[in-house]
């Protein structure tokens, strides 16, 4: 096979390759909103915020107070109430949605740091941890 011949294959291997239909993304469907206080438990990694939110407006148009038992979850309505219990340390601590997030894909919750220091996640920064919907809340 001359040099021209396996240029003029290769180069149509890749042209034939590269206009292949195959995705640029994923489409994912938004995740599903709970609607029922009963149907809601989670566990996962949570972590906290603190400093550099203080005084900025949460994603429900309060202000942000890192020592108020707050928290960011991703799909629960503004307003609901969560009791998150550390499971490493057996600590409770009740807090009311009020902010989105957290963005990392394996957190499943944000306390404000007031909330974290309840449970003693404060020294590690992130905790395992199981969440239960107290009251759900109405505002999304």
């Amino acid at each position: 096979m001359r040099l021209s011949s396996i240029i003029q294959l290769s180069l149509f291997s890749f042209v034939a390759f590269a206009c292949a239909s195959s995705p640029r993304f994923v489409v994912r469907e938004p995740p599903e909103v709970a609607t029922s206080s009963a149907a809601f438990v989670q566990d996962g990694i949570a972590s906290y915020y603190a400093e550099e939110f203080h005084g900025r407006k949460t994603s429900n148009g309060e202000t942000y107070d890192m020592n108020d038992l707050t928290a960011a979850h991703q799909t629960l309505p503004f307003g609901t109430i969560v009791k998150v219990t550390n499971k490493a340390t057996g600590r409770s601590v009740i807090v009311r949605i009020n902010d989105r997030g957290p963005f990392l894909k394996d957190r499943i919750i944000d306390l404000s740091k007031g909330a974290a220091e309840k449970i003693g996640m404060i020294g590690p920064g992130t905790a395992e941890v199981h969440l239960e919907i107290l009251e759900l809340g109405t505002a999304n």
